[in-house]
């Protein structure tokens, strides 16, 4: 085997990282994954994750987790009503009858990002994640990689596998290609304990997710099991907005009166998002070039966002990140492959040419839904339930 003897360092312990130190476990590999949570119960922001049949449970499935997955995902999470600027709804996937399953292409479950973090962690050997560890420099030595980390330790690894996201510290040792601004800064914001926070938000996301649009802006809400709601306002802004604004994205009052103020035509409903009991981060949304490509190396490569950021507008990009765990661990464990090089180039080229595919998806999605027409457009992809 390519990998055997070999020291494997995932730079990341999000999805996808765990996922592929599942996958080079079961075939026996040397995995270890640096992340800089100080330990793994710190709390896991964001809205639920759903998974697709071909690329996110497919990568399970191959993990055998799926038994698993399916005792900690939630039901009714996926069910989409899409509304307008006042809460007006204009179609209720909670008022259908449901007969998809697993296994079933258009079957897309969720799940909270904690118990997935979970079901992953416990599948791992023990000390395989090495916490509160971030790569503060990286130098090539000989046919080995040398990493200092943030408290002053060093590591030699024979393989590097950037995983480690958007502000990726690895991607610059493969490629300088940046991503380009995709148009649209989202407001991440959570609310806990949302029954009677949010009461009516609570009311009307049900259990499962609201896409409101008008005016050529979005907002969507997600619950999640812990009682909590994530939503993500999103608004055609310039690059550097976050920086020029001059808002105090700590400061409830302030977002509040912003929104009031950048989406006035909203119903008052909204508000209650916007109160003492909420977190906010600003998220300017940024994709990789459509044509990216590089020449591949023998011993450093990288998997999810760190590769191919994009916004997430088609939501692809857990599952996208977990399907290049599943293809990476499966050419890295390849005996048809001459060399380790010959490896990482095929992993390579099938993972730019998916998800060029999806990114270009994913920015017309962004661009439509962030439109005048965007709550026409939205309809439109489910018209044949309206």
């Amino acid at each position: 085997m390519l990998i055997k003897d070999k020291k494997i360092a995932i730079i990341g312990g999000g999805p996808a990282g765990l996922t592929l130190a599942r996958l080079l476990q079961m075939k026996g590999a040397d995995v270890k994954v640096y992340e800089r949570d100080i330990h793994k119960d710190v709390r896991v922001q964001g809205a639920t994750l759903d998974l697709h049949e071909d690329s996110g449970l497919a990568a399970l499935r191959k993990a055998e987790l799926l038994e698993a997955f399916q005792k900690n995902y939630r039901p009714g999470a996926d069910l989409i009503r899409i509304t307008d600027n006042v809460g007006h709804i204009y179609y209720d996937q909670h008022a259908e009858i449901i007969t998809q399953d697993f296994g079933h292409e258009h079957f897309r479950p969720e799940i909270d990002r904690g118990p997935l973090r979970n079901i992953l962690l416990e599948s791992l050997a023990p000390d395989t994640v090495v916490w509160n560890s971030h790569i503060v420099a990286l130098e090539r030595t000989g046919d080995s990689w040398r990493l200092q980390l943030n408290n002053n330790n060093t590591l030699v690894a024979d393989i590097v596998i950037a995983a480690d996201g958007a502000n990726s510290c690895i991607r610059p040792f493969i490629t300088p290609i940046k991503p380009f601004y995709a148009g649209v800064t989202i407001i991440e914001g959570t609310v806990y304990e949302a029954a009677t926070t949010t009461p009516q938000i609570h009311s009307l996301v049900k259990g499962g997710k609201i896409f409101a649009l008008r005016d050529s802006k979005t907002l969507i809400v997600s619950a999640k099991g812990d009682g909590s709601l994530a939503f993500y306002t999103g608004c055609k802004t310039h690059e550097l907005w976050v920086n020029d604004c001059g808002l105090d994205f700590n400061d409830h009052t302030q977002l509040l009166t912003w929104f009031k103020e950048e989406f006035a035509s909203w119903d008052t409903i909204w508000h209650e998002l916007f109160n003492g009991n909420t977190h906010f981060t600003p998220r300017p949304q940024y994709c990789m070039p459509l044509d990216q490509n590089w020449e591949s190396q023998t011993n450093i490569t990288m998997i999810g966002d760190a590769a191919h950021l994009m916004p997430p507008y088609a939501g692809e990009g857990v599952n996208m990140a977990m399907q290049d765990a599943l293809e990476l661990s499966e050419c890295l464990t390849n005996e048809r492959f001459i060399n380790l090089r010959a490896a990482i180039s095929h992993y390579e080229d099938k993972m730019l040419n998916r998800t060029s595919a999806i990114a270009a998806i994913t920015l017309q999605q962004t661009e439509a839904l962030h439109s005048p027409q965007g709550l026409t457009h939205m309809l439109n992809m489910f018209k044949e339930h309206v």
